[in-house]
């Protein structure tokens, strides 16, 4: 059964503890995996929260293009709001597919895409920290340590690809060719296990359950967090991280936002992307969970 560590205090130095508690000393050069918030969304964790753990493990924060109109869709503006924000004043910060061509890895065994299309910077680390807000996504129900392999690591391109099941990487075009969600949420799957599969054993995953709003930090307008704060989680395992969370949602049953957080996930059928990802092999939904 794979481990996830859970710890009801939400600090930096926690973040760090729980790293530890992981147990795994990522080699080489270390991507650490971060979303660096929409302009004018007020639920993303700020830079200054992650600092301490990116300080530790002398990592680069690294982040990709959207495939959607906003201050994030293309290198020149992107750059602009990762500066605005904070992230460059705090870190060395690689937009990884800053300029192409992107690197397409393979998905023998994918359900719905055969190939996920990602920076070409991602080629130069060697391991990589995925650092998640986890909450809500008015696409995929959920967004969590899967949706940062998938959607987070993609290319503007990779992006288009994944949301529309493989029928486009034009971002002009993919609003039109949208998967069908079962098979947009298999794409997620299948995106999130060709990153695993390039890293190997070489990813620690940590998932911050604050700010526990219905909406992604993708979103210029977000509602605001609706259920109270639940903890920090971290694992070796994507799968059983986010069921964790997931599971750790349904157990908040004296909160009064949790049904309106689940109407969200169930809506979307979040939990599929969960599923599809187990199917793959590239977690188990079978876990313990350690509170620290």
């Amino acid at each position: 059964m794979a481990k996830v560590y859970f710890s009801k205090e939400i600090t930096p130095e926690k973040v760090c503890e729980l790293y530890d508690k992981v147990g795994k000393e990522l080699p080489g050069k270390i991507a650490v995996k971060v979303h660096s918030g929409e302009k004018g969304n007020q639920n993303f964790l700020r830079p200054e929260f992650w600092r301490p753990i990116v300080e530790k493990i002398n990592g680069t924060v690294v982040e990709c293009n959207t495939a959607y109109g906003g201050a994030r869709n293309t290198t020149e503006k992107h750059i602009k709001l990762i500066e605005y924000h904070g992230w460059s004043n705090c870190f060395n910060v690689d937009l990884m597919d800053a300029e192409g061509p992107d690197t397409a890895l393979p998905i023998p065994n994918g359900t719905a895409i055969k190939e996920n299309y990602v920076g070409k910077n991602m080629m130069n680390y060697q391991s990589m920290l995925v650092l998640s807000h986890f909450k809500g996504h008015p696409m995929g129900g959920y967004g969590g340590a899967l949706k940062q392999l998938s959607i987070g690591c993609a290319s503007s391109a990779g992006k288009s690809y994944i949301h529309s099941g493989g029928a486009t990487k034009d971002q002009s075009k993919v609003w039109g060719k949208h998967a069908e969600q079962n098979k947009f949420l298999e794409a997620m799957a299948d995106a999130a296990s060709s990153v695993t599969e390039y890293f190997g054993d070489n990813i620690v995953y940590i998932n911050v359950m604050k700010n526990l709003t219905v909406d992604c930090d993708c979103c210029e307008v977000a509602e605001d967090p609706c259920m109270r704060d639940i903890g920090i989680l971290a694992s070796s395992d994507p799968v059983a991280i986010d069921r964790a969370c997931l599971d750790l949602i349904y157990a908040a049953t004296d909160d009064p936002g949790q049904k309106h957080f689940l109407e969200r996930v169930e809506s979307r059928n979040g939990a599929h992307t969960i599923e599809a990802a187990e199917k793959l092999g590239i977690g188990s939904t079978k876990y313990t969970l350690e509170e620290i």
